[in-house]
This record gives structure tokens, C-alpha cells and sequence, in this order.
């Protein structure tokens, strides 16, 4: 399964959330850092889901750029 990671740069590192799955996140120092974090966020968090009993939400996030005219 594919999930869309939200990425985000902050002053001093980078955070990633994971819109279908509520509550799984990952803090690092790089981006780079942050996204191996993250994928062992999620596998982390569908192991607990399964173990509980609960569904595994399907991927249904998508991510798209819209540009705009800045004024």
C-alpha cells in the first residue's frame, strides 16, 4: 500500500503526518531522515491497528499542487 506523507520543514527540523491514518507522525532532523521515520510510523501504527482488531484504513489521500499568481 502507498499512503500520502505530508511533509513539513519547520525551523529546526521536519515533521510528516499520514492523512488516512490519524495520529501516526514522525519528527526528524533532515527530510531525508524524517521519511524513514514516517514509513516506520506506518508500519508501526498498522501493526498496532491489526493487533487491537481494528480496520487498516485503505489509502484514499492524494496530494496535487495548484499554482497561484502570488499578489
Amino acid at each position: 500500500m502507498k499512503y500520502a506523507v505530508i511533509v513539513e520543514e519547520g525551523e529546526s527540523s521536519f515533521g510528516a503526518y499520514v492523512p488516512d491514518l490519524p495520529g501516526c507522525v514522525a519528527v526528524g532532523d533532515t527530510r531525508e531522515e524524517v521519511l524513514e521515520l514516517i514509513q516506520e510510523a506506518i508500519e508501526f501504527h498498522i501493526e498496532g491497528l491489526r493487533e487491537d482488531g481494528q480496520p487498516v484504513p485503505e489509502p484514499s489521500s492524494s496530494i496535487e499542487y495548484v499554482e497561484v499568481r502570488a499578489a
